[in-house]
């Protein structure tokens, strides 16, 4: 029998298609232009158990009522639904994998999906990669119960891979093999991309999960402290997505609005709404805490939309390469002062994002050249 067939294992893949979900709308992306090198299945997460389907079927397991990125292994009261999940989600990788055509499974990311793309491997006598997350090596990295297991699986690998240049460096030093830096980008076709405003008054978008880690109170702070002349530069802020922050996001956006300030609150948004709000951005603000290359990046380089970032990740190599503001530390004040800047015209770097790494094709071909040479 032949093995051609390459299967994606993930705990982030699109089921509802409204934008909830942008790294998992990645690993579509990715699928979907990986068929040009190989049949691609996927094992992805669901409501339940099921198979679906089409030219890249999915094997979904039961993601429980709350995504495994908000659950912990430090919590006690986690350790039930994480069994849950993982048990699921061993299943149907042994089932995507069950007639034997694998010839390379890829885990996105490297835990828990690095640990079970090594045991279908192992039981099939095939290779598999592993492509970290900062959520990977940030987090359970440093966690003594997860970290041990995090090295064994990158270090078993065939190919390792990171979304960030400092994650790669960092992802080495923690488990003892080098990383590739491969960024995570997007596939937006023949999705128009308008000229931006050149003077006054800009329009401003955030776009993302409302979490802590991406600093979506920090924003609401540092629009707070923005004066009247900075408010006569901006014609309107967008804050859309969604998430556990979504009271404090409500009652501050009620807030400023309340005291004439033109921001709207939103949702997330699918990617039609998503191509369009990038449209209409004449700046797009990243107040992330911690951050590699936020996927939101690479969209932002496919608009032209310059961007106001903190100092995290590689953040400040990539707006000195491609242009934007950046803050001066990882605080309100900060970025209130970094926005304030990025509300004047400012000359912007020639790099075309034409030129930038950030294209879906030469990902997917990269990967191709590295990983699955050897399987054929």
């Amino acid at each position: 029998m032949s093995r051609d067939a390459i299967v994606l294992v993930s705990t982030s893949y699109p089921a509802a298609g409204d934008g909830s979900e942008a790294a998992g709308a990645f690993v579509a992306d990715f699928a979907a232009e990986l068929r040009r090198h190989a049949a691609v299945r996927v094992v992805g997460p669901g409501a339940h158990e099921t198979v679906e389907p089409g030219d890249v079927p999915v094997w979904r397991f039961a993601g429980g009522d709350r995504p495994l990125s908000l659950l912990s292994p430090s919590k006690p009261g986690d350790w039930l639904p994480i069994a849950r999940v993982l048990r699921s989600m061993a299943r149907q990788t042994r089932a995507a994998c069950a007639d034997g055509r694998v010839a390379h499974l890829l885990a996105l990311w490297v835990l828990p999906s690095g640990w079970m793309a090594m045991r279908e491997a192992a039981r099939h006598g095939v290779p598999y990669s592993v492509w970290a997350l900062g959520s990977d090596i940030w987090s359970l990295g440093r966690s003594p119960l997860v970290a041990p297991a995090l090295r064994r699986v990158a270090r078993r690998a065939q190919g390792a891979y990171a979304d960030g240049l400092a994650l790669a460096d960092e992802a080495a030093s923690i488990c003892g093999r080098p990383f590739a830096f491969m960024p995570s980008c997007r596939s937006w076709g023949d999705a128009p991309v308008p000229a931006k405003r050149s003077a006054p008054p800009y329009r401003l978008l955030f776009l993302g999960r409302w979490h802590p880690n991406k600093g979506v109170d920090l924003l609401l702070d540092a629009l707070a402290l923005l004066g009247d002349d900075d408010w006569s530069r901006i014609d309107a802020v967008r804050i859309e997505g969604g998430g556990p922050l979504e009271p404090l996001v409500r009652e501050r956006c009620a807030a400023l609005r309340a005291a004439g300030r033109p921001v709207h609150d939103g949702d997330f948004l699918d990617r039609g709404a998503a191509a369009a709000a990038l449209g209409w951005a004449d700046r797009l603000l990243l107040p992330s805490r911690i951050e590699s290359i936020p996927l939101i990046f690479s969209d932002a380089m496919h608009f032209n939309v310059p961007v106001v970032a903190m100092p995290v990740g590689d953040l400040p190599r990539l707006v000195a390469q491609f242009g934007g503001w950046l803050s001066a530390s990882v605080s309100a004040e900060a970025f209130a002062s970094a926005l304030s800047q990025g509300l004047f015209p400012g000359p912007m770097n020639d790099e075309s994002p034409a030129q930038s790494p950030f294209r879906i094709r030469e990902v997917v071909d990269a990967f191709a050249m590295d990983c699955l040479s050897s399987t054929r």
